[in-house]
This record gives structure tokens, C-alpha cells and sequence, in this order.
């Protein structure tokens, strides 16, 4: 029998890159000051170095003979999971779910169980009690015949204890306590998580049980972990939002089965997360009409059209120091429409506070919010109301001119499903509708079923027919 050694290596938390001394930067990715140390055992061999798939037989197989079959998908009887899946968990597949502390993801992964009866879960948690998850289930509310609750860190035993049950679902929470003893290493390392999920993986395709995996994140807002932890999973979830609020968006950010450009939006209730079916209703004004400083923008998320509120307050510099603020925006690209504003169009802003806020919590990267963002700071610094009916879709460029988005159509269809009777658009925007006819000048309007479309060409037509009379 082989004598048991250790020695302590340097891996990179980025891409697993293992050194034999510390380095400042990862001669692999690149990256500055990821390199951690771990001592590990040498002289004996790490269980489950191989993986394998039944029928392969181990052997190259021709690609032509390789079945193409549509996978075989589990309905999770939640639309908004479901859909960001690709139309249900496919068999064998293994998703990791990410998120701040708090955000839900336990809540999400205990939900699935509870409203799926049919399916025999195995419920594995390492971070609390069974009789916790009881508390939290009893919370929740739901049916949990087909929920077995597994209190466990030992992956030998998760995995022994798995296959001996073979459920039709496995839930891990979370993947940072979970230790292998073939690793000496503490739990939440570089090296045991590398080898629990590989562990989980190795067993969920020679299974085709799905595996839900939980995972913590950095401060950064990465998952924590090696960075070939992502790259060993099938599906990346992450939650977004502020936990101090109520709406939680589900993003996709790997998916070797669908899109990556999905995204679901709850909220989170006494009873566990709900389904927004309609992400604007969260979004769209909240509060009388009549005040400046709001617009309302159609931006697209992936391929999902909502609206969301703009709001803008500019005031008088108290400081001698003009202050610029965005939150939920880029602070930088405020900075760039401030100077368009002021070089294009001749607003003087350079002398006054700019405060920007996005409505529900939401961190916004969609162009098509320039247009919005550019109207709501105008309203405030004339004090002008925006009507309630009128929202936005469209870029700035540096020259003011206001360029076309992806989608306009369906921007506009959302619009106008939700009762807003103008949107203001680029100029150079092509419609799919028949009766479109020519723009003439610089503004034009004319009518997408319901709602007005007004083509702007740059900030100063913009201004000329937004605040027409100020």
C-alpha cells in the first residue's frame, strides 16, 4: 500500500492552474493575486479519476452514428425556471445556481421539490439542519411526499447514499461545504470543489439524474470558487437584485441546452418566490402624475421586452463640487450623456448635481436606455412633467445623434400592451409594419396599432419635441 504524503501547492482561484511555489500573477489566465495555497495528499490514487458513460463503451464512435434526439426534459412546474432551462431540466444535467447570501437560492431549490410531488427529490443540505429545512418548507408551503431531506458533507456518502435511492432530482446545498476524503484539503477549497463537483458530475451522467447545485459568491459578485467549477457544470443560474427589496431576477449565464439570453423575474413573498409572468408591473411608475424627472424606458433583457422607470433629480451643486450618482446605471455612460447634453444640444449642466436611479433594483446595460435616461435628466432640470404615457427606446451617440436599437417592434408591441400611447425612437429605426410610411424631417409620427411613434434624429429634435413650449 502506497504511503500517504502531503506537500502544499499554489492553485489560481480563477482557473484552477496548479504552481509548485506562489506567484503574483497566474502564468495561465493572467490574473493578479489568485493564487491560494492547499496541501494535498500525494502517494495514493484520488478516487474516481474516470468517468463512465453507459453505452459508449469507452471507444471512439463515429459521429454520423451518434443519436441527435432532443433531450429528454424534467418540467419543474415553474414556467419562469423552466423557460430559462430551455424548456425543462434535462436528465443527467448539472446546474449550478449562484447568489448573494439571502438573495433565495435556498428558498428556490427547496421550492422545486415542494410543487414537483412526482419527482423523488433527494434534498442534500450541508449548511442546515433537517429540522431548518422543515421550517423553511412549512414556510413555503407545498406538497413534500417526494422530498427526502439528506443532512450530510461527505460526498462518498452523498454519492453512495444517491445511488442506492436513485431519485428522479438532487439537490446540493451548498457545493462550498461539501469535502471529498480523498482530498486534504478543508471544505470550500480550491481543490475540493473541483473534486465534489467532478464527483457530482461523474455521477449525474452515468445516472442521468439532474443535480441542482447551490454556490456561494465573492464579494465581487463572481460565483466563489475556481473558475473551472463554471466550466464543469452543464447550467449557470444566478440571482440578482437587492435583498432588500422584493424582486429577484434569475440570469442565465451558461446553458449547453438553450440560450443564455433568458431571464426570470420573481418576487420574493412570505410564502417562498413568485413568478412575474409580466416584469413591467414592477417596474412601470408608481406614484402620481405630474412629476419631473421620470421616463420610462423600453429596454430588452435577453430576449425579454419590460419597461422600467427612469428617475433623475438635477439640483444646484451645494458643494462647489458637482456630484454625479447612478444606481442601478452605469456612472461613466452618465458621465458621457451629461457631456452630449452640454457640447450637442448647449444644456449647461456641468455646474449642477445629477442623481440617477433605475426603479426596482434593477442594474441596467441596455443602450436603448440612453434615450430615457437623456429625457428624465432634461425634465428635472426644467421641472417638467413627462406624461405618464409617453416612454423611450433609443441610443445616444457621442455626436447626439440618437441611434436605432435591436428589436425596436417588439419594444414598441410591449409598449402599447401595457396602455402607453407615444414612444419616442430613432429616426433610422426600420419597423416591420406594412403601413409604415416615410419619415419626413426630423420628426415624424405616425401609428403601430395602438401607440404613436415619434422618430427622433438626434438630442436636439428630442428636446424640440418633448418640451415643446418650455
Amino acid at each position: 500500500m502506497a504511503t500517504v504524503k502531503t506537500k502544499s501547492v499554489w492553485f489560481c482561484k480563477e482557473c484552477g492552474n496548479e504552481s509548485p511555489k506562489w506567484m503574483g500573477r497566474c502564468p495561465a489566465c493572467g490574473e493578479w493575486n489568485t493564487m491560494v495555497e492547499e496541501t494535498v495528499a500525494t502517494g495514493k490514487k484520488r478516487a474516481g479519476t474516470e468517468i463512465t458513460v453507459p453505452g459508449s463503451g469507452h471507444k471512439p464512435m463515429p459521429l454520423a452514428d451518434i443519436s441527435s434526439s432532443v433531450e429528454n426534459r424534467i418540467s419543474l412546474n415553474n414556467n419562469e425556471v423552466d423557460r430559462i432551462l430551455g424548456g425543462g431540466l434535462v436528465e443527467g444535467s448539472l446546474v449550478l445556481i449562484g447568489g448573494e447570501p439571502g438573495i433565495g437560492k435556498s428558498t428556490l431549490s427547496l421550492q422545486i421539490p415542494l410543487h414537483c410531488p412526482e419527482l423523488r427529490t433527494l434534498y442534500v443540505t450541508g449548511e442546515e439542519s433537517a429540522k431548518q429545512v422543515k421550517l423553511r418548507a412549512a414556510r413555503i408551503g407545498g406538497d413534500d411526499s417526494g422530498c427526502m431531506i439528506y443532512s450530510e458533507t461527505l460526498m462518498e456518502n452523498i454519492v453512495a447514499e444517491a445511488r442506492a435511492m436513485m431519485p428522479d432530482l438532487m439537490v446540493v446545498d451548498s457545493v462550498q461545504t461539501m469535502f471529498s476524503q480523498n482530498v486534504e484539503s478543508s471544505p470550500g477549497s480550491v481543490t475540493q470543489i473541483k473534486e465534489t463537483a467532478s464527483m457530482l458530475l461523474r455521477f449525474a451522467k452515468e445516472t442521468g439524474v439532474p443535480v441542482i447545485l447551490i454556490g456561494h459568491i465573492t464579494k465581487e459578485g463572481s460565483i466563489a470558487g475556481p473558475k473551472i467549477l463554471e466550466h464543469i457544470v452543464d447550467v449557470v443560474l444566478q440571482f440578482e437584485g437587492d435583498n432588500r427589496g422584493t424582486y429577484r431576477l434569475l440570469r442565465s449565464i451558461k446553458n449547453r441546452f438553450g440560450s443564455t439570453s433568458e431571464l426570470a423575474v420573481f418576487e420574493m413573498t412570505g410564502k417562498g418566490l413568485r413568478e412575474v409572468s409580466n416584469p413591467s408591473e414592477m417596474l412601470i411608475p408608481m406614484h402620481d402624475e405630474g412629476l419631473s424627472g421620470v421616463a420610462v424606458s423600453a429596454m430588452l433583457d435577453g430576449t425579454r421586452p419590460f419597461l422600467i422607470e427612469v428617475q433623475s433629480l438635477v439640483s444646484s451643486a451645494a458643494y462647489g463640487t458637482p456630484q454625479r450618482s447612478a444606481t442601478g446605471f452605469d456612472v461613466r455612460r452618465l458621465n458621457m450623456l451629461l457631456a452630449v447634453l452640454e457640447k450637442r444640444a448647449g444644456f449647461k449642466l456641468g455646474v449642477k448635481d445629477v442623481f440617477l436611479n433605475m426603479a426596482g433594483g434593477l442594474r441596467v446595460s441596455d443602450p436603448a436606455c440612453d434615450l430615457a435616461v437623456v429625457s428624465a435628466v432634461l425634465s428635472s432640470n426644467f421641472d417638467f412633467a413627462i406624461p405618464s404615457d409617453v416612454c423611450f427606446a433609443g441610443e445616444i451617440g457621442l455626436s447626439g445623434e440618437v441611434r436605432p436599437v435591436a428589436q425596436t417592434d417588439r419594444r414598441i408591441i410591449e409598449a402599447a400592451r401595457l396602455g402607453f400611447r407615444k414612444i419616442y425612437v430613432s429616426s433610422f429605426s426600420s419597423l416591420d409594419d406594412s403601413s409604415e410610411s416615410s419619415v419626413q424631417g426630423k420628426t415624424a409620427g405616425q401609428r403601430f396599432g395602438d401607440i404613436e411613434i415619434v422618430k427622433v434624429a438626434d438630442v436636439p429634435s428630442l428636446c424640440r419635441s418633448l418640451f415643446k413650449g418650455q
